[in-house]
């Protein structure tokens, strides 16, 4: 008995000896690895921290129940995956507006001022923008649990693993009372010294190299297997702030910032606060210089109003917010000669001609074809087939022809004539008088250009999102004569599929099952699917809100249409000319008789408006309603519902464990309801 007592307490004594060492091997690696990747001043050599990897690996592999989730040894990559989940954003990550002129930030700054009703200069932080991907990090009491892609703002694609291969990113924040959830905003990276050495890594397998670091960074991230992630170097910094459970957000974006570095979290140290527009200007024209000379890719900086109090204020202008906008560097150029001058034909029939170049690298990348607009703009410019010519692409992602290089035309140089005859079906090419884009005019029956460009854009993923059903089976289908409208792709069968070249039976399988997916869908995303010139996806839920269904906006007549928000006459007479080509009205009928369908809108009288031009905000718990179902009520009333409260909030909806937006309404002096008395306004009694 004794004996065993002894044994026992031995056991117990090995056991919390091992847990000891495993919790010192792990301190030891991660401080290590914080001062290499994160504060860049390595503390020990690379040998040493090999060495204290290979103990740890040994040490948790002998002892399985040790290992915990956020160990040094888990960024070395799991299993692969056989692909990328969908992470639902608890807080939108919304893009921001760009300005590429020294007006554009002034003007930004004015408004600023204006919207904070002040005179006074405002207090600006800065950040770069970083030329990597948006990510989201999520932290549930401390301990990091999944990493999201920005996607389309919304939802995006679950990169956990791979995240969790980058070392500079803490899997436990250093802090002993963690919020329940944090959600950091930022930006993964590759180094531009980590990027040449993949490069040659690459050259030396025989491998393709990558054009530019942030390609390098993205191809990294989207490895279904993270063990190919962690074999390259990534980065990542952090400038925002998503969810917050738990405890208060800081004060300020500064103070955001110095709290994430206090936690571990990667902060880039070339930021700044500074006052007005001309310390932001001021800022902008210095980092400019230095570009070149960091150790990262950026294509600008970021401007963000510091005091997060008046950003809430602010608030947001479509999908962006008032209170930042992105400062873009001037796109790089470079010169090289135009080959020919060709044509192509866009889902509208627009012709666009298109520059084929010899080619060049320009900012990051090789570019071999560039975009020449229209004829107008071929002949303002004087561009000739031969010319050498300034290439630059605008905005860093359309390249574009600048100018021409007069004394370098040759002798033999040509001019460009525009065609007469689509390059694809022969039908004529028509301009109309007020218009200075040339078209097709063959339609999607006769033109397969528009049509393969009209079939990706209905099935495109702000459209229908039918999975499986791009480009290459686009191309496909049409060539062979199988699909001519969107109808038709409802039609399709397994057999039809499988006769495709690269089409097994599964892949077909998994197309139907998307097509099938597809038609549950909204009534904007319909409209917006149809390709109607002009219609884009904000004006597509301003039809859909307006009309309701699909009868009622065939048959409404200009002046109906020239009732909806942001509807002018042009827009007002491309839906009439769509809905008056009876083939368009076939499409729609065969569409919904196929059995695409979405919920039912349910559109208010205009006398019902009891809410139009009123803002509202929604702020605590209340009593019965959600806040989609409160948002639903206000906007079927004519209202719009606000994220933060200012001097033009109407009302303020208040429920239980209601916080600042309370106190700051009552401040303004804004009319407080509670549920009871807003569901009696909406009623109109």
């Amino acid at each position: 008995m004794q004996n065993d007592l002894l044994a026992a307490a031995a056991k117990a004594a090995d056991t919390s000896t091992v847990v000891a060492q495993a919790e010192n091997l792990r301190a030891e690696l991660n401080r290590y690895a914080h001062a290499y990747y994160v504060l860049d001043n390595p503390s020990v050599p690379d040998a040493e921290y090999d060495r204290l990897f290979s103990e740890l690996q040994r040490l948790e592999e002998t002892h399985p129940e040790l290992k915990t989730v956020d160990s040094p040894t888990n960024r070395v990559g799991g299993a692969p995956l056989p692909e990328f989940g969908q992470v639902q954003h608890a807080v939108p990550m919304l893009s921001l507006n760009n300005g590429f002129e020294d007006d554009d930030v002034i003007n930004f700054d004015r408004r600023a001022r204006e919207g904070l009703d002040i005179q006074n200069e405002i207090v600006y932080a800065i950040d770069l923008k970083f030329d990597g991907l948006a990510i989201n990090l999520r932290y549930v009491d401390g301990v990091f649990t999944q990493a999201a892609t920005r996607g389309d703002g919304f939802t995006g694609e679950d990169v956990t693993e791979n995240i969790r291969t980058i070392r500079s990113i803490p899997l436990r924040l250093r802090m002993d009372n963690p919020p329940k959830i944090l959600d950091v905003r930022g930006e993964v990276l590759m180094f531009k010294r980590d990027f040449e050495k993949l490069n040659q890594r690459q050259r030396d397998a025989g491998a393709k190299e990558f054009a530019n670091p942030r390609n390098a960074a993205a191809g990294s991230l989207r490895q279904l297997d993270s063990k190919i992630t962690a074999k390259r170097t990534l980065r990542f910094f952090a400038y925002g702030i998503g969810l917050l459970e738990g405890i208060s957000v800081p004060p300020s974006h500064r103070a955001l910032l110095d709290w994430y570095k206090q936690a571990g979290i990667p902060v880039c140290e070339e930021n700044a606060l500074v006052s007005g527009a001309s310390g932001l200007l001021e800022f902008y024209k210095a980092i400019q210089t230095r570009r070149d000379n960091l150790d990262y890719e950026i294509d600008g900086v970021v401007y963000k109003v510091n005091d997060f109090a008046s950003q809430q204020s602010l608030g947001f202008v479509s999908r962006a917010p008032r209170f930042a906008i992105a400062h873009k560097f001037p796109a790089q150029e470079a010169l090289t000669t135009v080959l020919d001058i060709e044509v192509q034909v866009g889902r509208t029939g627009a012709i666009t001609p298109v520059a084929r170049l010899a080619p060049v690298f320009v900012g990051g990348v090789t570019v071999t074809n560039a975009t020449l607009h229209n004829e107008e703009e071929i002949q303002r410019k004087d561009i000739r087939i031969g010319d050498t010519v300034s290439v630059r692409r605008a905005g860093d992602v359309i390249p574009e022809v600048v100018a021409s290089i007069l004394e370098k035309r040759p002798e033999d140089s040509r001019q460009f004539v525009m065609p007469v005859e689509c390059p694809i079906c022969g039908s004529p090419i028509q301009k109309p008088e007020d218009e200075a884009i040339a078209r097709c005019s063959g339609g999607w029956i006769k033109c397969t250009a528009q049509r393969k460009g009209g079939l990706s854009h209905f099935a495109s993923r702000k459209a229908m999102n039918i999975d499986g059903v791009g480009e290459q089976l686009i191309d496909q289908l049409v060539d062979k004569n199988v699909v001519t409208t969107a109808a038709d792709l409802y039609k399709l069968g397994l057999r039809a599929l499988v006769e495709l070249d690269r089409m097994a039976e599964k892949s077909a399988q998994n197309v139907l099952s998307a097509l099938e997916t597809s038609k549950l869908t909204s009534f904007p995303r319909f409209i917006y699917a149809l390709g109607i010139r002009h219609v884009g996806e904000s004006t597509a839920k301003d039809l859909a809100a307006h009309f309701g269904n699909t009868d009622a906006l065939m048959k409404a007549t200009e002046e109906q249409l020239l009732e909806v928000s942001d509807v002018g006459p042009v827009v007002a007479k491309s839906i009439l000319r769509f809905f008056s080509d009876s083939l368009n009205v076939e499409l729609v009928e065969q569409l919904l008789a196929s059995g695409i369908h979405w919920p039912a809108i349910e559109v208010q009288e205009k006398g019902e408006q009891v809410l139009a031009g009123k803002t509202l905000v929604l702020t605590g718990t209340l009593p019965t309603l959600s806040r989609d179902q409160a948002t639903e009520i206000i906007e079927k009333a004519g209202g719009k519902v606000s994220g933060s409260v200012s001097k033009k909030t109407s009302y303020l909806v208040a429920g239980d464990d209601a916080g600042s937006k309370l106190v700051k309404a009552q401040e303004l002096g804004i009319n407080i309801l509670t549920e009871a008395e807003l569901l009696q306004l909406c009623s109109g009694s």
